[in-house]
């Protein structure tokens, strides 16, 4: 059991999630996020993830407990799940890490933009010209030209979302890799994507961008007119995650798996 003395509450501004902020407000002495020593979400998986990226951009990042307001609610444990007072719930719940993507994009202007993507990094086509993308891996070109509407790296917590929608494999949370996914790929036909260590660095190459502009998305952050991206696993911005037990992160995987 962990302890966490200051608690802070993030909520998101939908109806659902403000009526339930009001029936938590008298449970406990809430902090200041910059103060706390974990969070409560309450919302979606959308509003999890931007909370996320909240603490990731003031670089203080503390355990998030979220109670899902939403539709999926992937990275939330349920509003009435389990008994007790959500002070009681947060220090019974089991930590799970989640380690985000660090992507460096250089756009036509010659910008350098960072960011981080918790779930994956996309390249995308911006018109109605197939992308061509030049696919590096571990420092060697993989593919010299890649046709088709966009790539994508998922990590393994993104591994059930964009990227299983795009035909990409699920990948168990701890199993330090990573998913490269094409999506729409024409040429070569017969690729499908990777499945690689998480150590190895990737970059992408926009071919011919003056005809074939593609933007990158990191998340919900997108910049467009991209050049090249540049991505790679972020361990020293690893998340915290807090589930209640039985309710893990891990069997969501497995389980989404077995889903028909």
């Amino acid at each position: 059991m962990a302890e966490y003395k200051r608690l802070a509450l993030a909520v998101s501004d939908t109806d659902k999630a403000q009526r339930a902020a009001q029936r938590l407000q008298g449970e406990h002495d809430w902090a200041p996020l910059e103060d706390a020593d974990a969070v409560v979400v309450l919302g979606g998986d959308g509003f999890m993830l931007q909370t996320l990226h909240q603490m990731l951009d003031a670089k203080r990042i503390i355990p998030a407990y979220g109670l899902n307001l939403g539709t999926v609610g992937f990275l939330m444990n349920k509003l009435g799940s389990v008994g007790g007072p959500i002070v009681e719930r947060v220090a019974n719940a089991r930590a799970q890490t989640v380690s985000p993507l660090d992507m460096t994009a250089v756009t036509r202007s010659g910008e350098t933009i960072t960011g981080h993507a918790i779930n994956e990094v996309s390249l995308l086509r911006e018109t109605r010209q197939t992308a061509k993308l030049q696919i590096s891996v571990g420092g060697k070109i993989r593919i010299p030209e890649l046709a088709c509407d966009g790539v994508l790296v998922a990590t393994p917590a993104g591994s059930t979302a964009y990227n299983f929608s795009a035909n990409g494999p699920i990948l168990p949370l701890s199993c330090g890799l990573l998913a490269l996914t094409p999506i729409s790929a024409f040429r070569p036909r017969r690729w499908r994507g990777a499945i690689l260590p998480d150590h190895l660095p990737i970059s992408i190459k926009a071919l011919n961008v003056s005809k074939r502009p593609v933007s990158a998305v990191a998340d919900q952050k997108e910049i467009r007119d991209i050049v090249s991206i540049d991505v790679k696993i972020a361990h020293e911005c690893d998340l915290t995650l807090l589930f209640d037990r039985g309710h893990s992160l891990d069997e969501r995987i497995v389980g989404e798996q077995f889903m028909i």
